[in-house]
C-alpha cells in the first residue's frame, strides 16, 4: 500500500492547483489533522501551534509575512511560495494605475458621477470642468523601477514598450532575472540616482527589516515635484507619515497603494485599491498550481524548489531508498551522516548536499532501506534538524 500524504488548506485554494494532487495520494482539505503540510493563500500562521507531524508549508503566492519563516527554519521545515505566478496580474494594474494617475481618471470619473441636472446641464459642466483633469502622456516619462524580481522586471519591459524611459535598481538581482530584464532598462547606481530622476515611481520588493520603510522622507524629498509614486509590493515599506507631507504640498501629485489604511482614505491625492495585485482567476490559478507542485516535489522526492528559506535542492531519483535530512549548516554534518550508514553495511548510491544561511539540506539515495536504529543513530546527531525516509518508488 502506498503511504498517503495529508494536506492541510487554511484558504480557499484555486481547483486547479487542487487537482493535481492525486486523490489516491493525498487527503486534502480543511480539516485534515496531523498534516505533512499545510497549503494557504492569506492565513495568518504567526501564533499558530505548529502541528508535530508538518513536513513543509507552501503559500499559493509571492509573500510570506503571514507565515513564521524563522520559527519554522528552527524546526528544519521549508517554507515554499509562488514567485512570479502573479507577476503579468500585478504588472497589468501597475501599468492600469499610472494611466490612471496620469490621466487623472479616478478624479475625472468622482467629477462625472457627482453631476446632476438635464443632459444639456450636464454637457455645460462636462465642458467647465474637464480642464481641471488635464492630464500627461506617458512616452518619454520616466519610471524608476525598485526591485527586479519577476514583477519588477515585466513592468519595466512593459514600460519601455510604451515609450517611456526605465531606470531600474536591485543589487541583488539574478542571472535569470537579467536575462528577463530589456536592454533599453538603465541600471541606477543607488536609490538616491534613482528617485532624482523617477517620475513615476513603483517599488517591487519584499517586506523585511531591510525595506521597512524603504521609501523615507529623505528619498521621497529626492522625487522631482509633482512625481507620482506607486505601491504594490507591501504596506510597511513607505514612511506614511512622510508620505502624507509631500502629498500635502504637491511635491508628491498621486499616490497608487494596494494597502488601504485610515490615514491614506479620503486624500484627494490618494487612490487606494483593496489588494488587487493578484486578484484575477489566472494568477490564483498559477500560484496554486506551482504551490501544489513545490509541495509535491518536497514530499515526494525530497526536491526543495522555490523555497524562500531552503536552497534549492534536486536530485534525480536513481535508486528506490532516499534519505531526506535537515540539519544545522555546521561542519562534518555529512561526515556523521556518512559513517552512520556505512557501519550498519549500508550503501551510498547518491547524495546531494546544499546549505543558505544556518540550513542545510541532504538528500541520500541508498542501495538498501536503512533500518529503525541507523534512523535513530542518525537522527540523534547534534545538529540534525529532521529525518525523513521517503516512500519507495515503484
Amino acid at each position: 500500500m502506498r503511504d498517503t500524504f495529508r494536506v492541510l488548506t487554511l484558504n480557499n485554494i484555486a481547483s486547479e492547483g487542487l487537482a493535481r494532487f492525486p486523490r489516491d495520494r493525498y487527503e486534502v482539505g480543511e480539516e485534515v489533522a496531523n498534516p505533512h503540510a499545510i497549503l494557504l493563500r492569506s492565513h495568518e500562521m504567526h501564533g499558530m501551534e505548529i502541528p508535530a507531524s508538518l513536513c513543509a508549508v507552501a503559500r499559493a503566492g509571492a509573500g510570506v509575512n503571514n507565515i513564521p519563516v524563522s520559527k519554522l527554519s528552527a524546526l528544519g521545515i521549508p517554507v515554499f511560495n509562488a514567485p512570479g505566478a502573479n507577476a503579468n496580474a500585478v504588472k497589468e494594474l501597475v501599468i492600469a494605475t499610472i494611466l490612471l494617475a496620469a490621466r487623472n481618471l479616478a478624479a475625472a470619473w468622482d467629477y462625472v458621477r457627482g453631476l446632476e441636472g438635464t443632459d444639456e446641464d450636464i454637457a455645460r459642466a462636462v465642458e467647465a470642468g474637464k480642464k481641471q483633469f488635464v492630464g500627461f502622456e506617458l512616452p518619454g516619462r520616466t519610471l524608476g523601477v525598485i526591485g527586479l524580481g519577476a514583477i519588477g522586471v515585466e513592468v519595466a519591459n512593459a514600460a519601455l514598450e510604451l515609450g517611456m524611459n526605465v531606470i531600474g535598481y536591485d543589487p541583488n538581482i539574478t542571472v535569470e532575472r537579467a536575462w528577463q530584464l530589456s536592454s533599453g532598462v538603465e541600471q541606477a547606481a543607488d536609490l538616491d540616482v534613482l528617485c532624482s530622476r523617477a517620475e513615476i515611481l513603483t517599488s517591487h520588493v519584499p517586506f523585511n527589516d531591510s525595506t521597512r520603510g524603504l521609501l523615507s522622507r529623505e528619498l521621497l524629498a529626492l522625487l522631482p515635484k509633482g512625481a507620482v509614486v506607486l505601491n504594490f509590493a507591501r504596506e510597511g515599506i513607505v514612511d506614511k507619515e512622510a508620505l502624507i507631507a509631500a502629498l500635502d504640498t504637491g511635491a508628491i501629485s498621486t499616490y497608487v497603494t494596494d494597502f488601504p489604511s485610515r490615514l491614506l482614505i479620503g486624500h484627494d491625492n490618494v487612490i487606494c485599491l483593496p489588494h488587487l495585485g493578484a486578484s484575477t482567476r489566472e494568477a490564483e490559478e498559477n500560484s496554486a498550481v506551482m504551490a501544489v507542485e513545490n509541495l509535491r516535489e518536497f514530499l515526494e522526492n525530497g526536491n526543495i524548489r522555490r523555497s524562500v528559506n531552503f536552497p534549492e535542492a534536486v536530485l534525480r531519483r536513481t535508486r528506490p531508498h532516499r534519505l531526506v535530512i535537515t540539519n544545522a549548516n555546521v561542519p562534518n554534518m555529512v561526515g556523521q551522516v556518512s559513517t552512520a550508514l556505512a557501519e550498519e553495511g549500508i550503501n551510498i548510491a547518491d547524495l546531494l548536499n546544499v546549505s543558505k544561511d544556518n540550513v542545510a539540506h541532504t538528500l541520500v539515495d541508498l542501495d538498501g532501506p536503512a533500518g529503525k536504529e541507523t534512523l535513530q543513530r542518525i537522527g540523534s546527531i547534534d545538529g540534525i534538524l529532521s529525518i525523513r525516509v521517503l516512500p519507495i518508488i515503484e
